[in-house]
Protein backbone atom coordinates (compact mmCIF):
# COMPACT_ATOMS: atom_id res chain seq x y z
CA UNK A 1 0.00 0.00 0.00
CA UNK A 2 1.72 3.45 -0.89
CA UNK A 3 1.23 7.04 0.19
CA UNK A 4 2.27 9.81 -1.83
CA UNK A 5 3.98 12.05 0.38
CA UNK A 6 2.88 15.17 -1.34
CA UNK A 7 -0.75 14.59 -1.06
CA UNK A 8 -0.23 13.98 2.49
CA UNK A 9 1.95 17.23 3.29
CA UNK A 10 -1.04 19.45 1.13
CA UNK A 11 -3.39 16.99 3.70
CA UNK A 12 -2.28 17.93 6.72
CA UNK A 13 -1.11 21.67 6.37
CA UNK A 14 -4.65 22.24 5.59
CA UNK A 15 -5.99 19.94 8.50
CA UNK A 16 -3.64 21.76 10.87
CA UNK A 17 -4.45 25.14 10.17
CA UNK A 18 -8.50 24.87 9.50
CA UNK A 19 -8.48 23.22 13.41
CA UNK A 20 -5.93 26.34 14.61
CA UNK A 21 -7.88 28.63 13.31
CA UNK A 22 -11.50 26.78 14.44
CA UNK A 23 -10.12 26.52 17.91
CA UNK A 24 -8.85 30.27 17.75
CA UNK A 25 -12.16 30.89 16.75
CA UNK A 26 -13.89 28.94 19.26
CA UNK A 27 -11.53 31.02 22.05
CA UNK A 28 -12.85 34.47 20.96
CA UNK A 29 -16.61 33.10 21.41
CA UNK A 30 -15.69 32.19 24.92
CA UNK A 31 -12.20 34.31 25.97
CA UNK A 32 -12.68 32.99 29.20
CA UNK A 33 -10.64 29.25 28.95
CA UNK A 34 -7.34 30.99 27.51
CA UNK A 35 -6.35 27.11 26.52
CA UNK A 36 -8.41 26.93 23.87
CA UNK A 37 -6.18 29.49 22.54
CA UNK A 38 -2.79 27.78 23.21
CA UNK A 39 -4.32 24.76 21.52
CA UNK A 40 -5.39 26.51 18.47
CA UNK A 41 -1.77 28.09 18.00
CA UNK A 42 -0.20 24.84 18.48
CA UNK A 43 -2.02 23.25 15.41
CA UNK A 44 -1.21 26.16 13.50
CA UNK A 45 2.79 25.41 14.41
CA UNK A 46 1.63 21.90 13.23
CA UNK A 47 0.79 23.31 9.92
CA UNK A 48 4.00 25.57 9.67
CA UNK A 49 6.28 22.66 10.82
CA UNK A 50 4.80 20.81 7.78
CA UNK A 51 5.05 23.48 5.35
CA UNK A 52 8.82 23.78 6.10
CA UNK A 53 9.44 19.67 5.82
CA UNK A 54 7.43 19.63 2.25
CA UNK A 55 10.51 22.34 1.26
CA UNK A 56 12.55 19.37 1.53
CA UNK A 57 15.40 19.79 -1.27
CA UNK A 58 14.25 23.11 -2.10
CA UNK A 59 15.79 24.91 0.93
CA UNK A 60 19.14 23.94 3.01
CA UNK A 61 18.12 21.28 6.00
CA UNK A 62 18.88 23.33 8.50
CA UNK A 63 15.17 24.82 7.42
CA UNK A 64 13.43 22.05 5.98
CA UNK A 65 14.75 19.98 8.91
CA UNK A 66 16.54 21.32 11.70
CA UNK A 67 13.71 24.42 12.46
CA UNK A 68 11.05 22.72 11.39
CA UNK A 69 11.26 20.24 13.88
CA UNK A 70 12.10 23.10 16.39
CA UNK A 71 9.14 24.17 15.60
CA UNK A 72 7.11 20.84 15.55
CA UNK A 73 8.46 20.02 19.20
CA UNK A 74 7.40 23.59 20.24
CA UNK A 75 3.32 22.96 19.04
CA UNK A 76 3.75 19.76 21.13
CA UNK A 77 4.97 22.07 24.09
CA UNK A 78 2.14 24.49 23.52
CA UNK A 79 -0.35 21.86 23.64
CA UNK A 80 1.18 20.56 26.91
CA UNK A 81 1.23 24.37 28.23
CA UNK A 82 -2.15 24.93 27.05
CA UNK A 83 -3.72 21.76 29.55
CA UNK A 84 -1.87 22.99 32.30
CA UNK A 85 -3.40 26.46 31.78
CA UNK A 86 -6.91 24.35 31.26
CA UNK A 87 -5.94 23.18 34.97
CA UNK A 88 -5.48 26.69 36.68
CA UNK A 89 -1.68 25.85 36.15
CA UNK A 90 1.20 28.40 35.49
CA UNK A 91 3.03 28.40 32.13
CA UNK A 92 6.79 27.07 31.85
CA UNK A 93 8.92 28.94 29.91
CA UNK A 94 11.70 27.33 30.35
CA UNK A 95 10.41 23.63 29.03
CA UNK A 96 7.88 25.52 26.83
CA UNK A 97 11.27 25.74 24.96
CA UNK A 98 13.22 23.05 26.17
CA UNK A 99 12.45 20.57 23.62
CA UNK A 100 13.82 22.77 20.19
CA UNK A 101 16.95 24.23 21.88
CA UNK A 102 18.12 20.59 22.90
CA UNK A 103 16.73 19.69 19.22
CA UNK A 104 18.99 22.98 17.52
CA UNK A 105 21.85 22.21 19.79
CA UNK A 106 22.44 18.69 18.74
CA UNK A 107 22.22 19.27 15.59
CA UNK A 108 25.20 21.27 16.04
CA UNK A 109 26.81 18.25 17.13
CA UNK A 110 28.63 16.39 13.65
CA UNK A 111 28.20 12.74 14.87
CA UNK A 112 24.30 13.74 15.45
CA UNK A 113 23.33 15.41 12.12
CA UNK A 114 25.01 12.23 10.10
CA UNK A 115 23.34 9.54 12.29
CA UNK A 116 19.45 8.88 11.20
CA UNK A 117 19.21 6.98 14.29
CA UNK A 118 20.25 9.12 16.31
CA UNK A 119 17.83 12.09 15.05
CA UNK A 120 14.36 9.46 14.89
CA UNK A 121 15.24 8.67 18.47
CA UNK A 122 15.80 12.00 19.75
CA UNK A 123 12.58 13.73 17.77
CA UNK A 124 10.74 10.82 18.67
CA UNK A 125 11.28 10.86 22.47
CA UNK A 126 10.78 14.53 22.62
CA UNK A 127 7.37 14.13 20.77
CA UNK A 128 6.24 11.33 23.02
CA UNK A 129 7.26 13.32 26.15
CA UNK A 130 5.68 16.18 25.82
CA UNK A 131 2.73 14.16 25.07
CA UNK A 132 2.70 12.02 28.09
CA UNK A 133 3.38 15.39 29.80
CA UNK A 134 0.44 16.83 28.37
CA UNK A 135 -1.70 13.48 29.85
CA UNK A 136 -0.60 13.60 32.74
CA UNK A 137 -1.70 17.48 33.17
CA UNK A 138 -5.10 15.97 32.46
CA UNK A 139 -4.67 12.84 34.55
CA UNK A 140 -3.85 15.68 37.59
CA UNK A 141 -7.05 17.29 37.08
CA UNK A 142 -9.40 14.36 37.22
CA UNK A 143 -11.41 15.41 40.00
CA UNK A 144 -13.34 17.80 37.55
CA UNK A 145 -16.15 15.71 36.56
CA UNK A 146 -15.59 15.89 32.80
CA UNK A 147 -16.43 12.74 30.67
CA UNK A 148 -14.15 13.92 27.75
CA UNK A 149 -11.27 14.45 30.10
CA UNK A 150 -10.84 10.51 29.55
CA UNK A 151 -10.75 9.76 26.09
CA UNK A 152 -7.87 12.49 25.79
CA UNK A 153 -5.66 11.38 28.82
CA UNK A 154 -6.11 7.84 26.78
CA UNK A 155 -5.01 9.14 23.30
CA UNK A 156 -2.39 11.52 24.11
CA UNK A 157 -0.95 8.27 25.90
CA UNK A 158 -1.58 6.32 22.71
CA UNK A 159 -0.18 8.76 20.97
CA UNK A 160 2.99 8.80 22.78
CA UNK A 161 3.52 5.20 22.46
CA UNK A 162 2.44 4.72 18.75
CA UNK A 163 5.24 7.36 17.96
CA UNK A 164 8.00 5.90 19.45
CA UNK A 165 7.62 2.87 16.97
CA UNK A 166 9.26 5.43 14.45
CA UNK A 167 12.06 4.75 16.33
CA UNK A 168 12.66 0.96 15.67
CA UNK A 169 11.27 0.74 12.25
CA UNK A 170 13.81 3.81 11.05
CA UNK A 171 16.62 1.36 12.03
CA UNK A 172 15.08 -1.27 9.54
CA UNK A 173 13.65 1.20 6.91
CA UNK A 174 16.27 3.20 4.68
CA UNK A 175 16.28 6.80 4.62
CA UNK A 176 14.58 8.65 1.14
CA UNK A 177 13.24 12.18 0.94
CA UNK A 178 10.99 10.47 -1.97
CA UNK A 179 7.85 8.46 -1.61
CA UNK A 180 9.79 5.26 -1.05
CA UNK A 181 10.15 5.78 2.84
CA UNK A 182 6.17 5.46 2.63
CA UNK A 183 5.97 2.45 0.82
CA UNK A 184 5.76 0.36 4.02
CA UNK A 185 2.28 -0.48 5.49
CA UNK A 186 3.25 -0.18 9.24
CA UNK A 187 4.89 3.71 8.07
CA UNK A 188 1.56 4.66 6.07
CA UNK A 189 -0.45 3.45 9.12
CA UNK A 190 1.65 5.16 11.64
CA UNK A 191 1.35 8.48 9.18
CA UNK A 192 -2.48 8.15 9.09
CA UNK A 193 -2.57 7.48 12.90
CA UNK A 194 -0.94 11.18 13.28
CA UNK A 195 -2.78 12.68 11.24
CA UNK A 196 -6.56 11.36 12.67
CA UNK A 197 -5.29 12.01 16.14
CA UNK A 198 -4.69 15.82 15.46
CA UNK A 199 -8.29 15.82 14.10
CA UNK A 200 -9.78 14.05 16.98
CA UNK A 201 -7.53 15.43 19.99
CA UNK A 202 -8.67 18.90 18.84
CA UNK A 203 -12.17 18.56 18.85
CA UNK A 204 -11.93 15.80 22.08
CA UNK A 205 -9.97 19.17 23.45
CA UNK A 206 -12.58 21.59 22.37
CA UNK A 207 -15.37 19.39 23.43
CA UNK A 208 -13.28 19.51 26.92
CA UNK A 209 -13.69 23.47 27.08
CA UNK A 210 -17.30 23.38 26.17
CA UNK A 211 -18.05 20.54 28.80
CA UNK A 212 -15.87 23.13 31.80
CA UNK A 213 -18.50 25.91 30.73
CA UNK A 214 -21.91 24.13 31.12
CA UNK A 215 -20.66 22.43 34.17
CA UNK A 216 -19.71 26.15 35.23
CA UNK A 217 -22.95 27.27 34.40
CA UNK A 218 -24.74 24.66 36.14
CA UNK A 219 -22.70 25.09 39.40
CA UNK A 220 -23.23 28.50 38.96
CA UNK A 221 -27.25 27.67 38.88
CA UNK A 222 -26.77 25.34 41.94
CA UNK A 223 -23.73 26.65 44.38
CA UNK A 224 -24.18 29.60 46.64
CA UNK A 225 -21.43 31.26 45.30
CA UNK A 226 -20.41 32.90 49.07
CA UNK A 227 -20.48 29.41 51.26
CA UNK A 228 -19.92 26.46 48.42
CA UNK A 229 -22.59 24.92 49.63
CA UNK A 230 -25.87 23.87 48.15
CA UNK A 231 -28.24 26.91 47.29
CA UNK A 232 -31.72 26.71 47.75
CA UNK A 233 -33.11 25.00 44.76
CA UNK A 234 -30.03 22.71 44.19
CA UNK A 235 -30.99 21.39 48.14
CA UNK A 236 -34.65 21.04 47.37
CA UNK A 237 -33.36 18.98 44.57
CA UNK A 238 -30.59 16.75 46.57
CA UNK A 239 -33.44 15.78 49.23
CA UNK A 240 -36.29 15.21 46.63
CA UNK A 241 -33.34 12.91 45.13
CA UNK A 242 -32.40 11.39 48.30
CA UNK A 243 -36.23 10.52 49.37
CA UNK A 244 -35.73 8.57 45.55
CA UNK A 245 -32.63 6.73 46.56
CA UNK A 246 -34.37 5.49 49.78
CA UNK A 247 -37.41 3.81 48.66
CA UNK A 248 -38.74 1.88 50.82
CA UNK A 249 -36.28 1.94 53.31
CA UNK A 250 -37.43 2.65 56.94
CA UNK A 251 -34.11 4.29 57.53
CA UNK A 252 -35.27 7.43 59.39
CA UNK A 253 -34.05 10.87 58.98
CA UNK A 254 -33.26 13.92 60.65
CA UNK A 255 -34.20 17.76 59.25
CA UNK A 256 -31.54 20.54 61.04
CA UNK A 257 -32.83 24.72 60.32
CA UNK A 258 -30.04 26.72 61.65
CA UNK A 259 -30.35 30.39 62.07
CA UNK A 260 -27.30 32.42 63.09
CA UNK A 261 -28.35 34.02 66.32
CA UNK A 262 -28.00 38.14 65.76
CA UNK A 263 -26.79 38.25 62.22
CA UNK A 264 -27.53 41.40 61.43
CA UNK A 265 -26.25 43.08 64.34
CA UNK A 266 -22.93 41.61 63.06
CA UNK A 267 -23.19 43.06 60.31
CA UNK A 268 -24.06 46.57 61.49
CA UNK A 269 -21.37 46.38 64.35
CA UNK A 270 -18.62 45.02 61.95
CA UNK A 271 -19.10 45.41 58.51
CA UNK A 272 -20.80 43.26 55.59
CA UNK A 273 -17.27 41.65 55.22
CA UNK A 274 -17.21 39.95 58.56
CA UNK A 275 -20.60 39.23 58.31
CA UNK A 276 -20.30 37.50 55.35
CA UNK A 277 -16.99 35.56 56.62
CA UNK A 278 -19.19 34.57 59.58
CA UNK A 279 -21.71 32.56 56.85
CA UNK A 280 -18.82 30.90 55.62
CA UNK A 281 -17.38 29.72 58.66
CA UNK A 282 -20.86 27.97 59.69
CA UNK A 283 -20.93 26.56 55.96
CA UNK A 284 -16.98 24.82 56.65
CA UNK A 285 -17.87 23.70 60.13
CA UNK A 286 -21.09 22.78 59.70
CA UNK A 287 -20.15 20.68 56.72
CA UNK A 288 -17.13 19.32 58.28
CA UNK A 289 -19.77 17.66 61.05
CA UNK A 290 -21.76 16.15 58.46
CA UNK A 291 -21.15 12.39 56.59
CA UNK A 292 -20.81 11.39 52.79
CA UNK A 293 -24.78 11.29 52.75
CA UNK A 294 -25.61 14.51 54.48
CA UNK A 295 -27.03 17.27 52.82
CA UNK A 296 -26.19 20.82 53.42
CA UNK A 297 -27.63 23.78 51.98
CA UNK A 298 -28.11 27.81 52.19
CA UNK A 299 -31.68 28.69 52.61
CA UNK A 300 -30.90 32.52 52.27
CA UNK A 301 -29.46 35.26 54.46
CA UNK A 302 -28.28 33.65 57.59
CA UNK A 303 -30.86 30.53 56.99
CA UNK A 304 -29.19 27.01 56.56
CA UNK A 305 -30.85 23.66 56.23
CA UNK A 306 -29.28 20.46 57.01
CA UNK A 307 -30.60 17.00 56.33
CA UNK A 308 -29.29 13.82 58.52
CA UNK A 309 -29.34 10.21 56.40
CA UNK A 310 -29.91 7.20 58.74
CA UNK A 311 -30.16 9.79 61.98
CA UNK A 312 -32.56 9.55 64.55
CA UNK A 313 -33.44 11.66 67.35
CA UNK A 314 -30.68 10.98 69.36
CA UNK A 315 -28.01 10.70 66.62
CA UNK A 316 -29.56 13.65 65.19
CA UNK A 317 -28.75 15.95 68.09
CA UNK A 318 -25.36 14.77 69.15
CA UNK A 319 -24.97 15.98 65.52
CA UNK A 320 -26.43 19.12 66.10
CA UNK A 321 -24.64 20.00 69.15
CA UNK A 322 -21.19 19.20 67.65
CA UNK A 323 -22.18 21.49 64.70
CA UNK A 324 -23.69 23.99 67.63
CA UNK A 325 -20.70 23.76 69.71
CA UNK A 326 -18.01 23.80 67.08
CA UNK A 327 -19.28 27.27 65.37
CA UNK A 328 -19.67 28.55 68.80
CA UNK A 329 -15.64 28.04 69.01
CA UNK A 330 -14.92 28.33 65.53
CA UNK A 331 -16.65 32.13 65.56
CA UNK A 332 -15.66 33.72 68.95
CA UNK A 333 -12.99 35.54 66.67
CA UNK A 334 -13.42 36.44 62.95
CA UNK A 335 -10.91 38.24 61.02
CA UNK A 336 -9.80 39.91 64.40
CA UNK A 337 -12.94 40.69 65.94
CA UNK A 338 -14.62 39.69 68.75
CA UNK A 339 -17.77 38.28 67.23
CA UNK A 340 -18.42 35.68 69.46
CA UNK A 341 -21.36 33.73 66.72
CA UNK A 342 -23.87 31.44 67.69
CA UNK A 343 -26.63 29.49 66.12
CA UNK A 344 -30.14 28.56 67.02
CA UNK A 345 -31.44 25.10 65.95
CA UNK A 346 -35.08 23.92 65.00
CA UNK A 347 -34.90 19.91 64.29
CA UNK A 348 -37.48 17.44 62.93
CA UNK A 349 -37.41 13.44 63.09
CA UNK A 350 -39.10 11.40 60.56
CA UNK A 351 -39.09 7.99 61.76
CA UNK A 352 -41.02 6.38 58.73
CA UNK A 353 -38.33 7.12 56.03
CA UNK A 354 -40.54 9.24 54.59
CA UNK A 355 -38.30 12.37 53.88
CA UNK A 356 -41.06 14.89 52.54
CA UNK A 357 -38.63 18.12 53.26
CA UNK A 358 -40.78 21.06 52.88
CA UNK A 359 -43.36 19.71 55.30
CA UNK A 360 -40.22 18.76 57.91
CA UNK A 361 -38.79 22.29 57.29
CA UNK A 362 -41.63 23.82 57.79
CA UNK A 363 -41.96 21.87 61.14
CA UNK A 364 -38.34 22.42 61.76
CA UNK A 365 -39.03 26.19 61.30
CA UNK A 366 -41.40 26.33 64.46
CA UNK A 367 -38.65 24.52 66.70
CA UNK A 368 -36.26 27.34 65.91
CA UNK A 369 -38.76 29.93 66.68
CA UNK A 370 -38.79 28.35 70.16
CA UNK A 371 -35.25 28.29 70.00
CA UNK A 372 -35.23 31.83 69.56
CA UNK A 373 -37.91 32.74 71.99
CA UNK A 374 -35.99 30.16 75.08
CA UNK A 375 -32.77 32.25 74.65
CA UNK A 376 -30.85 31.46 71.25
CA UNK A 377 -27.75 29.52 70.84
CA UNK A 378 -30.26 26.06 71.56
CA UNK A 379 -31.36 23.21 70.03
CA UNK A 380 -35.19 22.58 70.11
CA UNK A 381 -37.00 19.21 68.42
CA UNK A 382 -40.24 19.16 66.61
CA UNK A 383 -42.70 17.64 69.30
CA UNK A 384 -46.44 17.89 69.67
CA UNK A 385 -46.45 19.29 72.95
CA UNK A 386 -43.90 21.56 71.11
CA UNK A 387 -46.60 22.02 68.51
CA UNK A 388 -49.48 22.91 71.52
CA UNK A 389 -47.28 24.89 73.15
CA UNK A 390 -46.99 27.26 69.91
CA UNK A 391 -50.50 26.82 69.10
CA UNK A 392 -51.37 28.47 73.02
CA UNK A 393 -48.73 31.00 72.72
CA UNK A 394 -50.29 31.86 68.94
CA UNK A 395 -53.84 31.96 70.56
CA UNK A 396 -52.75 34.13 74.15
CA UNK A 397 -51.32 36.47 71.80
CA UNK A 398 -54.36 37.27 69.21
CA UNK A 399 -56.14 37.59 72.82
CA UNK A 400 -53.71 39.69 73.92
CA UNK A 401 -54.17 41.88 70.56
CA UNK A 402 -57.56 42.00 70.31
CA UNK A 403 -57.79 43.27 74.38
CA UNK A 404 -55.32 45.88 73.71
CA UNK A 405 -57.09 47.51 70.49
CA UNK A 406 -60.77 46.80 72.09
CA UNK A 407 -58.99 49.18 75.09
CA UNK A 408 -57.74 51.76 72.01
CA UNK A 409 -61.40 51.90 70.81
CA UNK A 410 -62.88 52.67 74.40
CA UNK A 411 -60.44 55.34 74.98
CA UNK A 412 -60.73 56.96 71.64
CA UNK A 413 -64.56 56.90 72.61
CA UNK A 414 -64.48 58.67 76.01
CA UNK A 415 -62.12 61.42 74.62
CA UNK A 416 -64.56 62.20 71.64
Amino acid sequence: MGLDVNTLFLVTIYVEAMLGLLLLFAWIQNAGIHAVAWWGCSHLLLAGSVVLFGMFGQVSDAISIDLANAILFTAFAVTWTGARVFDGRSPQPMYLVGGAVVWLLACRAPFFADSMEARVLLSSAIIAAYTWATAYEFWRGRSEPLVSRWPAIFMLFAHGALFLLRTPLSQILPWSPTNQVFDSVWLTVLSFEALLFTIAIAFILLAMAKERTELRHKTAALVDPLTGIANRRAFLEQAMALTKRQGNELRPASVLLADLDHFKSINDRFGHAVGDHVLQVFAETASAKLGPCDLIGRLGGEEFAIVLHDAGRDKGLAIAERIRLSFADAATEVDGRPVGGTVSMGMVVSDDGAVDVPTLLAQADEALYCAKERGRNRIEVASLELVLQRAQHALDKDAAAKELAVGQAAAASSAA
